[in-house]
Formats: structure tokens, sequence, C-alpha cells
């Protein structure tokens, strides 16, 4: 690991950021949005996590080994150009994935948090129990168990 000046927001040493050596560890991933204020009490509420920065276009929440940066559309092309950014409506293109130890469980709360399951839980034939559900700007997530643990 090696280790450069930055901000906070990753709670490692005051003014740095943890680095990995290679490309196997992901430490933040950009979401765009149209709300982000709805987004960021989305991600509050459902997930427990605390805003470590933000700003009129964005705010990042730190999950306990990823940073998510919840940015308005609107900034996005800074990010992605000379890549488009996709129109909210047009649908998924990945799916972020949380494995849990009692999806069942973990459904139940997130349905009291509000949370509308789109799927599940059910037993697939890879070997995993899951449920899938998504944020208001339409990003979906899939919370899993390996069935039998």
């Amino acid at each position: 690991m090696r280790r450069f000046p930055g901000s906070d927001v990753l709670g490692v040493e005051r003014g740095m950021v943890v680095v990995g050596e290679s490309l196997r560890t992901i430490s933040a991933m950009s979401l765009f949005v149209e709300d982000v204020p709805a987004a960021k009490a989305f991600y509050r509420e459902v997930f427990d996590v605390p805003v470590v920065y933000e700003d009129e276009v964005s705010a990042a929440l730190k999950f306990d080994n990823l940073l998510v940066n919840l940015l308005h559309h609107s900034a996005a092309s800074g990010l992605v150009a000379p890549a488009p950014v996709a129109a909210a409506g047009d649908g998924s293109r990945f799916q972020l994935s949380v494995w849990v130890q009692d999806v069942d469980g973990v459904c139940a709360d997130l349905e009291r948090r509000g949370v509308t399951l789109l799927t599940g839980p059910v037993d697939q034939p890879w070997g995993m129990r899951t449920a899938t559900f998504t944020d208001p700007a339409g990003h979906s997530w899939e919370v899993a168990q390996g069935i039998g643990s």
C-alpha cells in the first residue's frame, strides 16, 4: 500500500489516502443521479452510512471499504467525456451486490425502511439467494447470500 496527500474521507491518517498496489481494490464509485438530496437520504436511511463530503452537485458516503459518490448527472460529463452520460430512463447497465448472512432478514429490514423489492428473495441456480431493489435514480442493488450459509 502506498499513501498520498488527500482527504481523510476513508478514515485513514489525517491528510492521507490509502492506495492499493494493483487494480484489484475498488476504492470509490460515482453514481450519476438526478436528485442528489433524495439519493443522499436514501443511502443514509437504507445503508446507514455517513456523508463524508458534499457540495452543490455531489454527496460522498463512506461504506466499510468503498466511497460512493452521488454526482448530479449535469456534472458527470466532466468525468466520462467524451463518452455520453446515459439518460435516467435508459435502463440498468450494471448491478451492485452486497453479500449478507441472512438475505431474508435484510430484506425485511429494507422493507421496514421503505424500500420496495423488485425481486426475491429467491434461490438462484448458481447457489445464491438474492433480492433486488433500486435507488431513487434507478441504480440496481442486489442483496445475496450463499444457499446453505
